[in-house]
């Protein structure tokens, strides 16, 4: 039972070493960036944060809001806003 669990941590620290291998001796010295609003290369995919798209959403819908003449409230104009669903 013993030389199990023994041969099992081993191989366990093996793996995690293999994987790290790379980011541990590394030219550069720097971890790798995982944020993705600071991955340059996320950046040059057009890949974006949920932050960014939300804001990026919101700002539409306002503009589009405001072009509308929405006000917010149910009314007249809000028939053609897809800001707001009409229950009645």
């Amino acid at each position: 039972m013993l030389k199990t669990l023994l041969a099992a941590v081993l191989f366990l620290g093996i793996c995690i070493f293999g994987m790290c291998f790379n980011i541990i001796f590394r030219k550069d010295g720097k971890f790798p960036e995982t944020e993705v609003s600071k991955n340059e290369n996320m950046r040059k995919l057009g890949i974006k944060c949920m932050k960014e798209q939300e804001d990026e959403m919101f700002a539409a819908r306002r503009k589009a809001s405001a072009q509308t003449g929405c006000t917010g409230e149910y009314s007249d104009a809000c028939t053609g806003c897809s800001f707001y669903t009409k229950t009645h």
